[in-house]
């Protein structure tokens, strides 16, 4: 039986398989049986900045009101609102306290945000309420016109000084492909505390019903074919920084998590998958990993891990191969 064992964030992982944010770790329930079948460690659903913020108004509003949280009929509705997100946020540090006391494998809480504003001391109470590590989702839209490419990178950066100075528990940031220069961003992340960087974070995207004339959602789950750019990044930034590089998005089988580890994961984040096969799948996903080392004659992973980066194969080219012709002029 080879030794999946995975060193993660300084946290032990007993594989390389975490359960990404998502529906799936949003619960006690669901956290125990994920675990119960395997999962190296789990990101539970992302908190998102506007409900911290909304608690953070709620408190100021409540100490100023002087015994009334609102004494005006046309915030009625607002209350609601906020009261519903102030428990959905105890409900939150909740969950990882349960969680920690049930479950042995790490517990990584994740918060959605865009901005340096003031939620960022609510980081320290995820700790607080026992959380093994923080993962940062950072989505910044590179849509403005009026904003310099540096412009967008500096609020992640701002993001990530802002949060390390207010917890002691490792961090790391998930972000997109988006970035002018990914290399140099990640590099720069690294440089500001980053303890990881996840590539990548997929988002909602829209699709066009040509027959009803109306904008709809996109496929909600990866494909396998998506696997493409996480790989091609995770290989040519393996030996290219400190910081582990975690591979997410695209991610469905076996093999799929060899290759992410084979370019220089230090782990994989499965979602899709699992939705679609359910938590007993990650048993299917280790027991190909294990057969694979086995037949590899590889007793540890980091054995292999990083193997096939761009800076250890034979052909470092094929990872900055953009173009068809480069491929195609080589046929004869």
């Amino acid at each position: 039986m080879a030794d999946l064992t995975t060193k993660y964030l300084g946290l032990t992982l007993a594989n390389p398989i975490i359960v990404g944010s998502s529906g799936l770790t949003d619960s006690l329930s669901k956290i125990v049986e994920l675990e119960k079948n395997g999962a190296g460690a789990v990101v539970l659903k992302s908190l998102f900045e506007e409900q911290i913020m909304l608690e953070a108004d709620h408190r100021l509003k409540k100490a100023e009101a002087d015994g009334m949280l609102y004494s005006d009929y046309s915030e009625t509705l607002d209350y609601i609102d906020v009261f519903i997100k102030e428990k959905e946020l105890s409900s939150y540090l909740q969950l990882i306290h349960d969680a920690k006391s049930k479950v042995l494998m790490p517990v990584i809480a994740s918060v959605n945000c865009i901005s340096t504003m003031e939620w960022t001391s609510f980081a320290k109470q995820i700790e607080e309420a026992g959380a093994d590590a923080l993962e940062l989702n950072i989505f910044v839209m590179p849509f403005d016109p009026d904003k310099a490419c540096s412009d967008n990178e500096l609020r992640y950066y701002e993001i990530l000084r802002k949060v390390k100075k207010t917890v002691n528990i490792p961090v790391a940031v998930k972000i997109s492909p988006y970035f002018s220069n990914l290399g140099k961003v990640i590099i720069n992340l690294e440089e500001n505390g980053a303890n990881a960087v996840v590539l990548f974070n997929r988002f909602a995207s829209p699709d066009i019903d040509i027959d009803n004339l109306k904008v709809t959602a996109a496929e909600v789950f990866s494909t396998p074919q998506e696997i493409s750019n996480s790989l091609r990044w995770i290989a040519m930034m393996a030996k290219r920084t400190k910081t582990q590089l975690v591979a997410s998005t695209g991610i469905h089988d076996g093999p799929a998590v060899i290759k992410q580890l084979l370019a220089g994961a230090t782990a994989t984040q499965v979602v899709s998958a699992i939705y679609k096969h359910g938590p007993e799948y990650i048993v299917e996903l280790l027991d190909f990993v294990n057969k694979w080392m086995e037949g590899k004659a590889y007793n540890y992973i980091d054995q292999f891990r990083g193997k096939l980066s761009q800076a250890s194969t034979e052909h470092p080219d094929v990872y900055e191969r953009m173009q068809f012709m480069r491929h195609f002029s080589d046929i004869k």
